[in-house]
């Protein structure tokens, strides 16, 4: 097996791990994610309780498990939210007059100077935080980079033989993005979609890390590790080890099927 290849199935087959966490995993571990047993409180991983309790005696693995469809049940709509919002600007900017064109790159310019994790901060301490609001700020704080990247690549085939000669037949231009340029470009969109959805997994679990993500008393991978570490002098590594982990694992299966795909389709030797 050569390396692209590896890259790519290793990713596939650690995002269906996480999936298969996130949204099947819950239903088939009996135990109430949120039931108190206050006798076991911060027991370490055992067999009446795989992960061990937390400093309430909840069960850990239970809320790992609840706490990984929360941040998948966000974020995921959320990546489709930014990759859909990036794919349209970018669209729009490089298939517009030079003087749109221009004027889309400028603001372009504005929001991609902005702190990401700054404005996110500031826009999740005005709304009410629910899984709407959640998905909606990270959609539209997460799609610049697509939407510069689909701009670019538009610009790029514009030029092509078989865009000019569709353009001289009488092709408008949303007959040219949706049959030739989307087409052409869809490699491209495939990788970044990949990575994009990593992205939005960090930061709901940077969000929930401080206390503007998910809301209690759901549960997020980011809630819970801020959780553990609040108590981190008692050494519960059974806490601190599974979400962890879990945004990690997100990161990674990101990571490698976005460069298994990138290498598999030759952009990068």
């Amino acid at each position: 097996m050569n390396r692209p290849r590896g890259n790519l199935a290793a990713g596939l087959a650690l995002g269906g791990i996480i999936l298969f966490l996130g949204f099947i995993a819950p239903f088939l571990y009996p135990a109430a994610p949120y039931a108190l047993h206050p006798a076991q409180a911060l027991q370490a991983p055992s067999l009446a309780f795989p992960l061990g309790t937390d400093e309430l005696g909840r069960d850990n693995l239970a809320l790992v498990l609840s706490g990984g469809f929360a941040t998948l049940v966000v974020a995921l709509p959320a990546a489709v939210l930014a990759f859909a919002t990036g794919l349209a600007y970018g669209l729009l900017s490089g298939l517009a007059p030079a003087w749109l064109d221009k004027i889309l790159m400028r603001l372009l310019d504005v929001v991609l100077a902005l702190p990401s994790l700054v404005v996110l901060l500031f826009f999740a301490a005005l709304v009410t935080l629910n899984n709407t609001s959640l998905i909606l700020l990270l959609g539209f704080i997460s799609w610049p980079g697509l939407a510069r990247l689909v701009r670019n690549e538009t610009l790029a085939q514009r030029g092509r033989d078989f865009i000019l000669a569709a353009e001289q037949a009488g092709a408008g231009r949303v007959y040219l993005a949706r049959v030739h340029l989307l087409r052409v470009i869809a490699p491209v969109l495939v990788v970044n979609g990949t990575f994009m959805v990593g992205d939005t997994i960090f930061a709901l679990s940077a969000l929930s890390f401080l206390g503007l993500g998910v809301q209690p008393p759901k549960v997020s991978w980011g809630s819970l590790l801020d959780s553990a570490l609040n108590i981190i002098a008692l050494d519960p590594w059974w806490l601190i080890l599974p979400p962890g982990l879990l945004v990690f694992g997100s990161l990674l299966a990101a990571s490698l099927t976005g460069q298994g795909l990138l290498r598999r389709w030759g952009n990068v030797r």
